[in-house]
């Protein structure tokens, strides 16, 4: 290696420019063969330095993000749906509704996709830049009540309050205490207005004081998420029944008891 060539990768290196000063000598290599100009030369090596940071934002992003699993808009089966289109739901893909803070709420039955929705919506926020967050609404109560004695339950919190989107999912599968609800009713607060939630949930508006345990908090709640939001009640058959594999094997008609 030359002295020039390493007096470069130097001032790449204070610079932090790591993929330039990595891909440097390939960089010239290729400079040399396609007779590049010296503005060329630097135009690709900051576009790749500009790439490599934009995707390890992402893998970040993702990793904060902690999905249960990677599934696009784009590979739902919207025809099990009976009450919302395709063309209708890709709408939100462009999210302005981020930027407005405004809110998505997703109910229906077990098995339908609303899972699978959220994430796909999530998915499409992480690639397009912004902080965003799943948790499960058991998971969410655990860090609740346990913020003021567990760093791991702190810390998750303080990226929920910090995200641009908060997925809150299977909202009502199970019946939360009185402090709890209070608890989550605060969090809803902060998040009001603030920052965008997608939310899903098996129950209907009208069944969650008895899961919430209180018609006073129920209505506090609500009132902050359905404000700016726009509601999807879902309905049709379940995608896990109706893609289920059996584990008996199909046995010919002759066969003999």
């Amino acid at each position: 290696m030359s002295r020039e060539l390493a007096e470069t990768k130097k001032m790449l290196s204070a610079l932090r420019l790591p993929t330039f000063q990595r891909e440097l000598e390939s960089l010239l290599t290729q400079a040399r063969e396609q007779e590049w100009l010296p503005l060329a030369f630097l135009t690709h090596g900051l576009q790749q330095e500009i790439q490599t940071r934009e995707d390890n934002s992402r893998i970040k992003r993702l990793k904060i993000a902690g999905f249960p699993y990677r599934k696009t808009i784009a590979e739902f089966n919207f025809a099990i749906l009976t009450t919302l289109s395709q063309q209708s739901f890709e709408q939100l893909l462009d999210m302005h509704w981020v930027e407005q803070a405004h809110n998505i709420l997703i109910i229906g039955p077990p098995g339908i996709g609303k899972t699978h929705l959220a994430v796909g919506l999530g998915l499409q926020a992480v690639d397009l830049g912004y902080r965003v967050v799943f948790i499960t609404m058991q998971d969410l109560v655990k860090c609740l009540i346990t913020e003021t004695i567990t760093r791991s339950s702190r810390h998750r919190l303080k990226q929920i309050l910090t995200a641009d989107l908060v997925i809150i999912d299977e909202v009502g599968f199970l019946p939360i205490s009185m402090a709890e609800a209070n608890s989550f009713f605060q969090l809803v607060s902060k998040l009001y207005e603030n920052t965008s939630v997608i939310l899903t949930s098996n129950k209907g508006f009208d069944e969650w004081p008895k899961f919430l345990h209180d018609p006073v908090i129920t209505t506090a709640i609500l009132d902050r998420l359905v404000h700016h939001s726009e509601i999807f009640n879902l309905s049709g058959d379940s995608y896990r029944l109706i893609n289920k594999t059996s584990i008996l094997k199909k046995q010919g008609k002759n066969v003999q008891n």
